[in-house]
């Protein structure tokens, strides 16, 4: 997609904080985190949301599930991490690329959803 920041950042036509690359995946640091360690894990394949994903999408999506500890304790998530894939816009996805952020580095994150 021409116009999407995530598929211009994979080309390198933005530059990014990279803390991992490799053929089909690329991780670098948020812009604006929300814990001393917030990353974002995306594919170089344009695909708009969780909800776009079909079953050709399985080993990537694998591979990337597979990728986020890894990467995360790498980081300096010792003790856990927050994975958060936000999906349309009800759910708050505000890039339209799919996207996993890896949110940690305090010592307890806050609740995410408080029940009312």
């Amino acid at each position: 997609m021409d116009n999407c920041i995530f598929c211009k950042i994979a080309r390198r036509e933005i530059p990014s904080n990279k803390i991992y690359e490799d053929e089909e995946i690329l991780a670098f640091n948020d812009i604006n985190p929300a814990a001393p360690i917030h990353f974002l894990l995306i594919p170089k394949l344009h695909i708009d949301s969780l909800s776009a994903t079909e079953d050709n999408h399985q080993d990537l999506l694998g591979k990337m599930l597979l990728l986020a500890p890894k990467l995360a304790k790498e980081q300096g998530c010792e003790d856990g991490f927050r994975t958060i894939i936000n999906t349309g816009r009800v759910g708050g996805q505000e890039i339209f690329h799919l996207h996993f952020h890896i949110i940690g580095g305090r010592e307890r994150l806050p609740v995410m959803i408080h029940h009312g």
